[in-house]
């Protein structure tokens, strides 16, 4: 278990070194910049989606021969309706915009921050948590070096999603400790959601293909929801879109080469 405990970490050690750019970056991120890294953030979780959790879940039910995709075309639909469901209820704040999503709530604008990035981070400690789950599990398709892939691949995209939490808390007056610390925060529901998406699987083995699926419906709603149009939106949204495409082929790499 010592090196489940350490891949389910290794998102999270991402998104904290990602924080911790406040410490020697200007307050303000350059335009191009974040739009480039929110296109890579998107690519990186679009391949993870497809080679990480789609398709071992259409492999793991093979033995339903015509109807294999059946757990994963459910699972993926439910994860998309958890993600949209969460982001009607919770309290969030979206970078570059004035009006808050979610159930009205009496919060401070930082806070609402850190609640959008946590929102995204929910999903990606579940997919985490759902590879090494298929890798204890007896006859799964996910290996070791997989695992590690897209707890890797997912540990690069969130360096910048780190990076693009902190910067806008320390622009908005939060000391480069605090806005540190707020960045850190928003990463650590990644290994909690892994665990529990661990733990559940233990219990319900044969639910895996649907989980697996679920993590990645839950991954492309934020994608395309949210990190799509805020690197599009604008001039240079050609920058996102080469960043996205980085992303998927470094992500891609990752899967097929360790997978």
């Amino acid at each position: 278990m010592g090196y489940v405990l350490m891949g389910i970490m290794i998102p999270f050690i991402g998104t904290m070194l990602g924080a911790s750019c406040v410490f020697f970056m200007k307050k303000e991120m350059q335009p191009l910049l974040k739009k480039s890294l929110l296109g890579f953030a998107s690519g990186v979780m679009v391949a993870a989606g497809v080679w990480s959790l789609l398709i071992p879940a259409i492999d793991m039910s093979e033995s339903m021969g015509k109807f294999a995709f059946v757990p994963a075309a459910i699972g993926f639909g439910i994860g998309m309706a958890f993600l949209l469901l969460m982001d009607k209820i919770i309290p969030h704040l979206h970078l570059e915009s004035t009006k808050p999503e979610g159930m009205k709530a009496d919060l401070k604008k930082t806070t609402m921050l850190v609640l959008a990035v946590t929102l995204h981070n929910i999903p990606e400690g579940m997919a985490v948590g759902v590879a090494f789950a298929g890798l204890l599990a007896a006859g799964s398709p996910i290996t070791l070096a997989g695992a590690f892939a897209l707890a890797a691949g997912i540990a690069i995209q969130n360096f910048p999603e780190g990076a693009i939490i902190s910067m806008p808390l320390r622009s908005e007056g939060a000391g480069k400790g605090k806005a540190f610390l707020y960045g850190m925060i928003s990463g650590i529901v990644e290994p909690l959601g892994a665990l529990v998406t661990i733990l559940l699987t233990s219990l319900t083995k044969p639910m895996l293909p649907y989980l697996l699926a679920f993590a990645a419906g839950a991954m492309l709603y934020v994608v395309v929801e949210e990190l799509i149009p805020e690197a599009s939106e604008g001039e240079h949204s050609n920058v996102g879109t080469i960043g996205f495409a980085i992303g998927f082929i470094i992500m891609m790499i990752l899967d097929v080469a360790l997978g």
